[in-house]
């Protein structure tokens, strides 16, 4: 299989959170990929509902030849392991003590569902994330460790769309 690279985005904002996010990247270095990028880690406010925690977000990029339900899988494995229950569902944000998104898998663009074992309802994917470039807690890491990568459906460098969101 040919190597892919996948852009995750890491959050927390529960517990010891620098300690999170750096078991967060371990495990998913373990089990996805080679590491290509770790940003800094930025504390942002909590984005989409109000809470009193505020967040420690980083991107990361890893070199995978793994499939993309793969890695979706071991993502949603590692979010358990570390303590995160229930995925934001319809809108509906909450504090976590981990979050890992999937940004992007290559340059895919493509609406997926998966079923996981153990599960009864689809889990569903986005690729690019939908979201991605509203989110300065996002972008901003991104263009960090990747400002010249361009999104796969806006053409843009990660650099260039910072400078919309600052």
């Amino acid at each position: 299989m040919i190597k892919s690279d996948v852009y995750l985005s890491l959050g927390s904002n529960l517990g010891n959170r620098q300690e999170m996010l750096s078991q967060a990247v371990r495990l998913l270095t373990e089990r996805i990929g080679e590491q290509k990028g770790l940003s800094a880690f930025y504390e942002t406010e909590p984005w989409g509902f109000h809470s009193s925690h505020p967040f420690l977000n980083a991107v990361l990029i890893l070199s995978t030849k793994q499939s993309v339900e793969d890695v979706f899988r071991h993502t949603r494995s590692i979010e358990r392991e570390l303590g995160r229950t229930t995925k934001s569902v319809g809108g509906e944000y909450n504090d976590r003590s981990i979050d890992i998104d999937i940004l992007m898998y290559g340059d895919m663009v493509a609406e997926l569902d998966f079923l996981f074992d153990g599960e009864t309802t689809k889990a569903h994917l986005s690729l690019p994330h939908p979201l991605m470039c509203e989110r300065l807690f996002v972008i901003q890491p991104l263009a960090q460790i990747a400002p010249d990568v361009c999104h796969p459906i806006l053409h843009q460098p990660y650099r260039e769309i910072l400078k919309t969101l600052i």
